[in-house]
């Protein structure tokens, strides 16, 4: 773009139909189609989904953060979750805040079927835990963050934001029954960044909304599709392409960019479930053989679900005092499955093997 990167006006959803059907992005759509079904089934097969789905949500909110130069470590992180009153810093908070961003806005899909636009105002809230809204001062543009140079500049005029996120927000909803929702996924995740409607946080939240419609049309159950770790490892092509498809008004590479994303995060998550599946199933028969006297499957599940676990945890879960719960956890600690660490006042048991698959 020119070096004011002056706006151009944006086209309403949807778009062309020939321009984002093409016969590349059709193959790649059944491809990353087949990919995700398989994901689907395989996640229904685990008894307790909330042990993917504390794990994997936990992974896309620290990699989508990274994408946004927010770092921290996965320590920290389940420290941050499991320890009372532990002082944080900025950057593990704000990664706490988007897994807290991306259970609203889970909840609000399953309660309602659909999105409004004030529910996604509530989610950048969660996320970013500020009240600034809906951009309302002129002036905001994107910039290259090695040279300076300004490379998009997105609609300045608040009228106009909201009328374009109002609608995104029709199309989001629609039962896109002609074009494929991978299409339509990745259609609306260059529609809301291009519209790029909030002060901060906004890739942040487009990326909680893929996820949203991907579950709106049942194309996963819950969110286990770590979507940001193929952005991580092709950062550069991410935004390359964004500023690419408004520059030139042609969809096809973006898409089939979005398309290689879902099917190689699909076939990696797969990899991850069968390897967590296969080290519960390790751990339960080392503890009945090991430990029998304390085996109960609930407890070897918790400690899938809170791979950081502390005595409270226990004694929710599994309804026993506090000294049967520290028992339990002492002798699993003895037997190999926990590693104890005193984190303040609190002592916190690790199961590092999960943690090390978690990491990959």
């Amino acid at each position: 773009m020119g070096q004011d990167a002056p706006y151009r006006i944006l086209d309403k959803l949807p778009p062309q139909r020939e321009k984002v059907e093409t016969l590349k992005v059709l193959r790649e759509t059944n491809k990353a189609t087949a990919a995700l079904a398989e994901l689907k089934g395989i996640s229904n097969t685990i008894p307790n989904q909330s042990m993917l789905v504390n794990a994997i949500v936990l992974q896309e909110a620290k990699g989508s953060s990274e994408i946004e130069n927010i770092i921290t470590t996965q320590d920290d992180l389940y420290k941050a979750l499991t320890v009372n009153k532990l002082n944080i810093s900025p950057e593990t908070k704000e990664v706490v805040n988007y897994r807290k961003a991306i259970f609203h806005g889970f909840d609000l899909i399953k309660k309602q079927g659909f999105l409004r636009v004030n529910d996604i105002i509530d989610i950048q809230h969660e996320l970013v835990g500020n009240n600034a809204g809906i951009r309302s001062v002129p002036g905001t543009v994107l910039k290259n963050d090695t040279t300076g140079e300004v490379v998009y500049t997105p609609p300045q005029d608040k009228k106009e934001i909201l009328d374009l996120l109002s609608n995104f927000i029709e199309y989001f909803n629609q039962d896109q029954n002609k074009i494929s929702p991978l299409i339509n996924l990745a259609v609306l995740h260059h529609q809301f960044e291009s519209i790029h409607p909030f002060y901060d946080g906004n890739g942040r939240t487009g990326r909680i909304l893929n996820i949203l419609y991907l579950i709106l049309n049942d194309l996963i159950d819950i969110p286990i599709l770590y979507l940001s770790s193929y952005i991580i490892e092709n950062k550069p092509d991410y935004y390359r392409l964004l500023n690419q498809t408004n520059k030139i008004g042609e969809w096809e590479e973006w898409i089939l960019f979005i398309l290689k994303a879902v099917e190689t995060t699909s076939i990696q998550t797969i990899e991850k479930i069968n390897t967590i599946r296969n080290l519960l199933d390790k751990t339960i028969e080392k503890v009945q053989i090991d430990a029998p006297k304390i085996y109960k499957k609930e407890l070897v599940e918790l400690l899938f679900e809170q791979p950081y676990s502390k005595i409270e945890f226990v004694v929710n879960q599994l309804k026993v005092e506090r000294k049967a719960a520290s028992r339990y956890l002492k002798e699993l600690e003895k037997i190999g499955i926990l590693e104890s660490q005193k984190v303040g006042r609190e002592t916190l048991y690790i199961n590092k093997k999960l943690i090390e698959i978690l990491k990959r």
